[in-house]
């Protein structure tokens, strides 16, 4: 049997049910709640008679469903106070950041002011839905916000979140081992860094003890070591909850941690498809003409690989530049001894706090062609525009290429 994907979101398939007077498990429509009522979002005020009135947009129900309701029977306090401070903010921001509050004597909302909140409504409904979408398909442990109180900008469109690597056809990503190490506990003599001739990375804390550009070689899935063997950090993945923010100086998307970061400590794995650097190219010369391209070039040990995170990746996608970063980007071994296709793990270089924005330097090695409508970093390799640098670091370089 052949299945295709709904291009329809649940709430208009339910709006639809509804419409036709249907029923479908399935979608959440059943007799018990085919003709039930829930405030989704408020749409527009006005007073008629002295009495206050909200249009509301009923949750599972067409626009043309809306009603106006009298104030007193709305049980709703939060959506009420979205609707006021959507409404203040839109206000303030006509009246160039200057707090304003409707007046009690306005009788009716203006037309763009109305507009405004229905597209935050909308927006964060979505952005929500986002957020419990990322929560679903992520195998670690640490949640992942997100937050735009900036713009009215929503979810990306075209992208799908990934745990790994997803490998063009004919690029074997799982190549190499078939045997680990015999520790009993990690790190001995013959454990897996040793073998490989490198030294452990990790010190009795779980933290980075290398000097960038040294390879990490962890123990793999043959190993006889557990699961808390302390030469297994990259692969459980991010043990920090992140926030995916909108930026408000025109670099678009950007990720902050919610939690305290120490010094060499593992944040998260950049990941994304793999590609040949020949598709890259191509690849490349498209994404100029759109202004966005996440190219990432593995040159560990060739380059003769690339990892494109525009459409697939994880929360390393919306992480921006910095040329005064508090990531360091590391190669990492571990199911997989091709040097050609290393993972690509971000380390912290420094304390970071809750609440701070993380980067990295595009520029790094293993990093130089890593682009995004957020902040261009550029080839050199590929003879483009300059472009502009926006990180607003003391050291700034100026531009990004």
């Amino acid at each position: 049997a052949w299945y295709v994907p709904c291009l329809a979101s649940l709430e208009t398939l339910q709006e639809l049910c509804r419409k036709e007077n249907l029923r479908c498990k399935s979608i959440g429509i059943t007799n018990r709640n085919l003709k039930s009522y829930e405030v989704e979002y408020l749409c527009d005020y006005k007073v008629d008679e002295g009495t206050e009135y909200y249009l509301v947009k009923w949750k599972g129900w067409p626009e043309s469903s809306n009603t106006w309701e009298p104030l007193k029977n709305l049980k709703c306090p939060v959506l009420l106070q979205n609707f006021l401070s959507d409404q203040n903010e839109y206000l303030s921001r006509v009246k160039e950041g200057k707090a304003l509050k409707v007046k009690n004597h306005v009788k009716a909302l203006k037309p763009a002011v109305a507009d405004y909140i229905v597209k935050k409504a909308k927006q964060r409904i979505a952005l929500r839905r986002w957020k419990e979408e990322l929560n679903r398909k992520k195998n670690h442990k640490a949640m992942i916000l997100v937050e735009n109180t900036v713009d009215l900008e929503g979810p990306p469109l075209d992208f799908y979140y990934i745990n790994e690597y997803k490998p063009a056809p004919g690029i074997n990503v799982i190549n190499g081992i078939t045997t680990g190490c015999e520790c009993s506990d990690c790190p001995a003599e013959k454990c897996c860094p040793k073998e490989a001739g490198f030294l452990l990375a990790y010190n009795k804390r779980k933290k980075l003890k290398i000097q960038p550009g040294l390879p990490i070689y962890e123990c793999n899935s043959y190993c006889r070591c557990g699961p808390d063997c302390p030469n297994r950090i990259v692969q459980k993945g991010t043990p920090y909850s992140l926030c995916i923010f909108r930026t408000n100086n025109g670099r678009g998307w950007g990720v902050k941690t919610l939690q305290k970061i120490k010094t060499n400590s593992f944040v998260m794995e950049y990941v994304g498809e793999v590609i040949t650097s020949e598709e890259a190219e191509r690849r490349g010369q498209l994404y100029d003409n759109q202004g966005n391209t996440y190219l990432f070039d593995l040159d560990y040990d060739s380059d003769e690989f690339t990892v494109d995170a525009a459409r697939y990746g994880n929360v390393s996608h919306f992480v921006n530049h910095s040329c005064d970063p508090n990531l360091q980007v590391f190669n990492v071994f571990i199911d997989n001894l091709d040097l050609r296709l290393p993972r690509i793990a971000l380390f912290s270089t420094r304390t970071i706090k809750a609440g701070e924005e993380l980067t990295f330097d595009y520029q790094m090695k293993g990093s130089i062609d890593l682009t995004s409508d957020s902040a261009d970093g550029l080839s050199p390799s590929r003879k483009r525009i300059r472009t502009v640098c926006k990180c607003g670091a003391v050291c700034c370089r100026g531009y990004l290429n």
